[in-house]
């Protein structure tokens, strides 16, 4: 029984020889920081590295400085709020933030987890509300980029005010989802929109090959009005100048006719008629 007796606390004695090593030194992440408190009181913070402290005395609570996201609107956790028109839908959206002040989270939340349901959802869904209630459904769709921003903007600026331990740095949505009678309404607005654009992108064809029609037909009236003017012009040129010939040459009547006669009299005369060519009466 002694022996056994002696076993036991040579086993307890070794397990707290071994429960005291280890609770001698603590080691810090890269991207961390460790509170560091005495009988729970935060006395200071630890950067990356290992550090040694009193055991059973010094607690060393390790939070993480690295970027942070939560997603809001999946599963159970629905994100709904109206536009300016009265369309209700469903938003989600990711949130990207950072720890700023460790022990100031420690010493008002205890963890990350608590800081973000306490300082930043709440602030989340009432800005989300608030920036979505003051577009229209589709503007809401169309001007995604500018509702983007403004809820980044929004959000951010309530936690800062709130001088949370915190800081958002930036806000993706996801999807912004109408009921299905929003949705079909959408779809048919759009459809007899591109029909309309349609009807005016045919009349403007037809309009334009009507033009083009007509252009044609002026154009080979043009042509066929400058060919008529061209020819009556050189015709009026040749009897022109076949008038000067005349004029200057009086005889050249009576030269081109015996030139083409044939030496033949005619039949019949004029009585006191004179004789072709010859002039003889």
């Amino acid at each position: 029984m002694r022996s056994i007796a002696a076993l036991i606390g040579a086993g307890v004695g070794f397990l707290f020889f071994i429960i005291f090593a280890f609770s001698t030194y603590y080691t810090v992440g890269q991207g961390e920081r460790a509170v560091i408190t005495h009988y729970g009181a935060v006395v200071g913070l630890s950067e990356p590295g290992l550090h040694f402290k009193l055991p059973f005395v010094t607690g060393a609570t390790n939070i993480s400085i690295q970027p942070q996201v939560l997603t809001y609107g999946t599963g159970d956790s629905k994100m709904e709020a109206y536009s300016q028109d009265q369309q209700p839908a469903t938003l989600q959206l990711s949130v990207n933030f950072h720890v700023t002040d460790p022990v100031a989270l420690y010493g008002s939340y205890g963890t990350i987890e608590q800081a973000a349901a306490n300082a930043l959802t709440p602030k989340v869904y009432a800005q989300v509300k608030n920036i979505f209630g003051r577009f229209d459904a589709v503007d809401a769709i169309q001007k995604r980029a500018a509702f983007q921003a403004q809820v980044d903007q929004a959000i951010a600026h309530a936690v800062a005010q709130a001088k949370a331990p915190i800081m958002v740095d930036s806000v993706q949505i996801q999807n912004i989802a109408f009921s299905g009678q929003y949705e079909k309404a959408v779809e048919d607005r759009m459809e007899a929109q591109v029909r309309e654009q349609q009807a005016i992108a045919e009349k403007t064809q037809r309009m334009t090959r009507a033009d083009a029609a007509a252009y044609e037909v002026k154009a080979a009236a043009d042509a066929s009005a400058h060919k008529t003017e061209v020819e009556g012009a050189a015709s009026a040129k040749a009897i022109q100048q076949r008038a000067d010939a005349l004029k200057a040459n009086p005889e050249l009547v009576a030269l081109t006719a015996a030139e083409r006669w044939n030496g033949k009299l005619p039949d019949t005369m004029v009585p006191n008629g004179s004789l072709p060519m010859l002039n003889i009466k």
